[in-house]
């Protein structure tokens, strides 16, 4: 597709490439590896081990939560690089974990009114704490559910009614009625005068009169595989388009890594007959979207694909799995094909066969 580019930078993604340019120090435990600290590159101890709970970030860029327990009482709050406590027990919790910062902004809680802001690198409030919910701050961008009512159903709570919007880190309103979406990539925003025109994009009208646009990872993966890959299924073109390794599930040794030459050689044409299928309209398969899974991929190669606390960066590289049924609805199983974006397009990444018979 050739697309004529207008492209918008916001003012403020250069202050956070610099921030992230600074020197992260790393975390390392104590002699029991009850407690943790933080060391620079050198190896110079900044921060002795104290903190322990909450405190899950590998790397402190410049801000983190921290809990630590002091007078026999547990003390929680956000840390910047300098020093400065913050949010003292307002920590953002979500899935029995805090908020890991992005684009040196970090999420806190306001128990009292159970309302949500953020944190900018220096522990000063740069977004107030009156949303329902928000999400990681994304090219500058945040989306915002504003005068929502929380419901619990059983463990588990959820939000009804309420607006939700697309701000900036200034708290300005950008796009009205801007429902949550997954799918969309952030750090592809053009912003035109008219809606764009490619397919693969979704257009937003903001308050300013100027359309907004993202490219929608599905629609972009189901692009590039129908384009990419099963327009040339040859050997050359599916190592082109593979990871450096590839991992694949083998019994009873479990996930095994193999170098894309090796796997696509030795299992060719497991690969080039379960792609032809989808060529198929009969062929029963789905696509879902995931983040990379950190405990199968640990080594360093994949490192730049998760953040300071070691969760998968999804809203920008995600996983593309593709499950295969299989034709006898009597079989038990699916085949399972998973491609990761990365900064050089989708690559093939993982392999699993419900008849076990990779190599």
């Amino acid at each position: 597709m050739k697309k004529i580019f207008l492209l918008y930078t916001f003012l403020f993604l250069n202050l956070s490439a610099f921030a992230q340019n600074n020197d992260a120090w790393n975390s390392f435990p104590n002699k029991d590896t009850t407690l943790i600290g933080f060391k620079d590159k050198n190896g110079v101890i900044k921060i002795e081990p104290k903190f322990s709970g909450f405190t899950i970030a590998r790397k402190f860029e410049n801000i983190i939560a921290v809990t630590e327990e002091k007078d026999q009482k547990w003390k929680s709050y956000y840390l910047t690089k300098t020093g400065k406590t913050v949010g003292l027990d307002s920590l953002y919790v979500f899935d029995n974990g805090p908020d890991c910062e992005n684009e040196g902004l970090i999420r806190f809680t306001d128990h009292k009114t159970d309302k949500m802001g953020m944190f900018n690198s220096e522990g000063k409030i740069i977004i107030p704490a009156v949303y329902s919910n928000l999400t990681k701050a994304r090219n500058g961008m945040i989306i915002v559910l504003k005068d929502a009512e929380k419901k619990q159903d059983g463990e588990h709570f959820y939000w009804t009614g309420g607006k939700e919007f697309l701000i900036d880190i200034n708290n300005k309103v950008l796009i009205e009625n801007f429902a949550y979406n997954d799918d969309l990539n952030f750090y592809s925003l053009e912003k035109t005068k008219e809606p764009s025109k490619d397919p693969i994009r979704e257009n937003f009208l903001g308050i300013d009169g100027q359309y907004y646009s993202f490219i929608n990872f599905d629609k972009e993966f189901k692009y590039w595989l129908q384009n990419t890959i099963l327009s040339d299924l040859s050997k050359a073109n599916l190592e082109k388009h593979s990871f450096d390794k590839i991992v694949y599930w083998k019994e009873p040794d479990g996930w095994i890594n193999s170098p894309k030459a090796k796997f696509i050689y030795q299992n060719y044409t497991f690969l080039k007959l379960k792609l032809q299928e989808l060529k198929n309209p009969k062929t029963d398969y789905f696509v879902t979207t995931d983040g990379l899974n950190q405990f199968i991929f640990e080594s360093s190669e994949y490192e730049m694909y998760f953040n300071n606390c070691n969760e998968s960066k999804e809203w920008i590289y995600p996983v593309k799995s593709i499950i295969i049924h299989p034709k006898n609805k009597n079989d038990l199983g699916q085949d399972h094909i998973q491609f990761l974006r990365t900064e050089n397009g989708y690559k093939l990444i993982s392999v699993s066969s419900k008849k076990d018979n990779l190599k």
